[in-house]
Order: C-alpha cells, then structure tokens, then sequence
C-alpha cells in the first residue's frame, strides 16, 4: 500500500472510527458531538443513523429489538434514542458480523439484559484477537458480556412484535460471518455491511470476505427484495431494490476488470496501477475507500 492510500484509509478511520473496535484518542474527541438519528422504515421498525454501521430498531408489545449496536462510547445515545421512540432497552440485539462499528455497544446491552444474536464465526470471532493487516488493526479479545448467547449456521428465525424475522448466513462476504435480517412480515431487508449504498464496501479479506461473496449476498437480497421492500444498509442511506441492483451490478462490474488483470497475471501493484475501476469510480468512488485502496482489498482477496 502506498503512503497515500494508507493516510486516505486513515483519515476514513477517523470519520468513521475503527472497523476492529480499537477507539483512538483523536476519535474519542468527537463522541459527545455525535447525534443519533432515527429514520421511519415501517410500523414500528427504524434505522438509527449516528457513527458507524446503521442500527435497525424492532419496538413493539414484546419490547425492542435492535440490530447492531455501533461503538461502545454511543451506548447511553443509542438508549436514549430508543426511549425517545418509546421503546425500552433492547431484549435482543442481533449482530450482523462482529467489527466494533456494529458490535462495539455489545458489552453494554448485554450487561444490561440484552440476548445477543448473532452467526456463529461472530462469537468466535469476538472471543479472538483478531487483526486486519492490511491496515494494522488490532482487537483484544471481547469480555463475556458482549458475546453472543444464540448462534446460528446458515438460519434462524425469530419471532417477535408480530413480525417474522429470518436470519441467513452470507458466507465470504465481508467477513465470514455476515447475516441479512429479513422482516418478512413488514417487507424489511437489514443488510449489514454485505451492502454500503451509494460507495464502495470494505471487504475484511482477512476475516474471509470477498468481492465474490459480496455478490452473493447482493443477490440473496434481491431475491428476497421486492419492489416495495426497504432496505437498511450497512453504511449510507435507506435504499430499494433498485438502489441495490446497482449496487450490485458495480460489483459485477468491478470483479470483471479487475478478475481480467488477476488472470493476465498481473501484480497487485500493476491491477492498481491499471486503475480497472475507472469507469465506476465517479459514481461509487467518493466515500472514505479511495478507489485505488478499494481495487487493492478487493484484487487481495479474489479466489
């Protein structure tokens, strides 16, 4: 990676913290400015944006479920954010993979009651060290309050303020763990971070993900995904099945050209270099990936 790839991925990090839940001093600062936000889905179902992955809220007559729980110091924020919707603190959270942006508040709720949820690679992995070399992330083994309880291998069902909630496994997605919600009875997708809209996704190669499983999980979405369903994505705002067909046809795209490369034998330096994505990167370019890091994860962990 080169100088400036690494100060462009850092200067992400800092606006969107720590992918691996390591909390640095100069990302500290900013917790107490952070606002969080609710945006109306369905019949008693939200998203709460703030700094991170985007939570989904269930509140209902069984009490409040909550999807993802962002970073640990946004704990009491997210609390209040709940009350203010006249839900309680959460009965279940379900974690759709286990980066510290949407299992960082996992030690809190539990603590506090909460049934954590979540793939069974997620528990194992929270139980961990685990790192990201690429960029020198480091997460310490998570404490026994903030694993999950339930864990499931492909899917489980849940049941709960009338809704029918189905987990399913995205296998090699961004990580290896991942898990799409699907509020079956409200028509309501929580994709985790299998979807980014509107900018290229970071794919944690070394937790097992892959552009090819990405796409997977982009069409296991669409097939449950109908014209009218609302779609939470992981980062960016809520979406429809039309914003994640395109989604998904950038990332066919993008396995195309940089695939040709890889099968022409070319270095990671030289696919970089080769810019593949050029085409796409005026419309998916702009988020805190710069199009030549993205090429560079991505050509990393093609099969």
């Amino acid at each position: 990676m080169t100088r400036r790839e690494k100060t462009l991925w850092r200067h992400g990090l800092l606006l969107l913290g720590c992918l691996a839940g390591t909390v640095t001093a100069a990302a500290g600062e900013h917790w107490d400015r952070v606002v969080i936000e609710a945006v109306p889905v369905a019949t008693g179902i939200y998203m709460l944006t703030g700094e991170g992955g985007n939570i989904g809220v269930s509140i209902g007559r069984d009490g409040t479920l909550i999807i993802d729980d962002q970073y640990a110091p946004l704990a009491a924020k997210i609390g209040d954010s709940l009350k203010a919707l006249d839900g309680g603190s959460p009965r279940f959270v379900i974690n759709t993979h286990w980066h510290g942006d949407h299992a960082g508040g996992n030690e809190a709720f539990g603590s506090a009651g909460a049934i954590i949820v979540a793939h069974q690679q997620v528990r194992q992995a929270l139980q961990e060290e685990r790192s990201i070399p690429l960029f020198d992330m480091h997460k310490p083994p998570s404490p026994r309050a903030a694993l999950p309880v339930i864990t499931f291998d492909d899917h489980l069902s849940l049941h709960w303020n009338d809704q029918d909630i189905d987990l399913r496994h995205a296998p090699a997605a961004h990580t290896d763990g991942d898990a799409i919600v699907h509020f079956r009875t409200a028509n309501v997708l929580h994709m985790g971070d299998t979807f980014f809209n509107g900018f290229y996704p970071f794919i944690d190669v070394d937790s097992g993900g892959s552009i090819q499983g990405m796409i997977a999980a982009a069409e296991q979405g669409l097939a449950l995904a109908g014209a009218d369903t609302r779609i939470i994505p992981g980062h960016g705002p809520l979406a429809d099945r039309a914003d994640l067909v395109a989604y998904r046809d950038m990332l066919v795209a993008a396995e195309a050209a940089i695939g040709s490369l890889q099968a022409q034998g070319k270095s990671l330096d030289e696919i970089v270099a080769a810019k593949p994505t050029a085409e796409l990167d005026t419309e998916w370019g702009g988020g805190f990936l710069a199009p030549d890091v993205w090429v560079r994860i991505v050509a990393s962990g093609m099969r």
